[in-house]
């Protein structure tokens, strides 16, 4: 087996070297808190982000960039999608040879509305890696790490490459398809945590099932507008990375972004919010990147651009809902009709 680096030691970083680990690979596992690190290797726990859950032995922790990239082939960053610049920064010194560069952060940069792996790309020269690999998916860091059933979807622009990193993670209790939509991989996992804060904001404010049903189902038809005026395939967003990932992240109280959208519906503002769960929401970003995007693509977005009133310009929550519930009646399948013509077209 090899030696597979994986930058950030956070709960989905952590969970994903335990997937790693139990294939029998030398797991190096990158922190950038020495204290963080040693007692990680101290303890063969990370309590902060995955409560009672032990470590295999293979898995060593470090807070030395250099030491834990050097002779591996593999590099799996999963690290908060604002940290990927900085981090790709510090990484491209201590590459010395091609690697395989995946990455399992889920999130579109403001401004330059980039993807994770454009991001990367822009600050890793070509001639550093053999390719950049997304996995993304249905998968809570909190039950992939109990080694409960999950399926993902990993691809890259070549696919022999994302095979190459199919057959690292893929395991009895970790399934992995591939696929060659890298674009609307990347779109699918990212645009669903904004759909989840509207759950959970739905969910805060007692309105139900029947609510959050139309709102997913509604959401999904936003990820798949945008998505395809991006040149995604619309059928991604009825796989793993669109709709599997959206009935996860909209229907647990594992995710934090369903999370931190209860505790908006239940009247909380944004900043005591996210002071409050101490950790990255990556859908506030992402909700800031996709209705600046939504403007540029000329896509419409109401759900995206509600929930983008609610965080930025502290829009009442309970009218933000019954604004998008007494919108102008719409044919249910023109959306899909319109994405269908698109398609054909383009």
């Amino acid at each position: 087996m090899s030696k597979v680096a994986v930058l950030g030691a956070g709960s989905w970083g952590t969970a994903l070297a335990i997937v790693l680990a139990d294939n029998g690979h030398d797991v190096h596992l990158w922190s950038h808190r020495k204290e963080h690190a040693e007692k990680i290797n101290e303890t063969h726990q990370n309590e902060k982000y995955l409560k009672d859950i032990t470590i295999p032995s293979n898995v060593t922790a470090s807070s030395d960039m250099k030491e834990v990239v050097s002779d591996t082939e593999h590099i799996v960053l999963v690290v908060p999608t604002k940290a990927i610049r900085e981090v790709c920064k510090e990484l491209v010194r201590y590459l010395d040879q091609k690697v395989v560069l995946t990455h399992a952060s889920k999130g579109i940069e403001p401004e330059t509305y980039k993807r994770v792996s454009e991001v990367i790309a822009e600050e890793i020269s070509r001639d550093k890696y053999k390719d950049i690999v997304v996995l993304s998916g249905p998968s809570h860091a909190e039950e992939v790490s109990l080694r409960h059933p999950t399926t993902v979807t990993v691809s890259a622009e070549d696919l022999s490459v994302a095979k190459s990193v199919q057959d690292l993670f893929i395991n009895e209790q970790f399934r992995v398809y591939t696929s060659p939509d890298l674009v609307g991989v990347e779109l699918g996992g990212s645009l669903k945590n904004i759909i989840a804060l509207g759950a959970g904001i739905s969910d805060g404010l007692g309105f139900g099932d029947n609510a959050k049903a139309a709102l997913i189902t509604r959401g999904l038809a936003e990820i798949a507008r945008l998505g395809t005026s991006m040149g995604a395939n619309p059928l991604t967003f009825s796989g793993l990375t669109g709709v599997g990932d959206l009935i996860v992240t909209c229907t647990s109280s594992h995710s934090r972004n369903w999370r931190a959208g209860y505790k908006l519906g239940k009247g909380a503002k944004l900043d005591e919010v996210l002071e409050d769960m101490g950790m990255v929401v990556e859908g506030v970003r992402t909700t800031k990147a996709a209705y600046q995007l939504s403007k540029k693509q000329e896509v419409d977005m109401p759900i995206t651009a509600g929930i983008y009133e609610v965080l930025f310009n502290d829009a009442d929550p309970h009218d933000v809902v019954t604004q998008l519930m007494t919108r102008i009646r719409r044919h249910e399948m023109e959306d899909l009709t319109n994405i269908l013509d698109d398609q054909m077209n383009s």
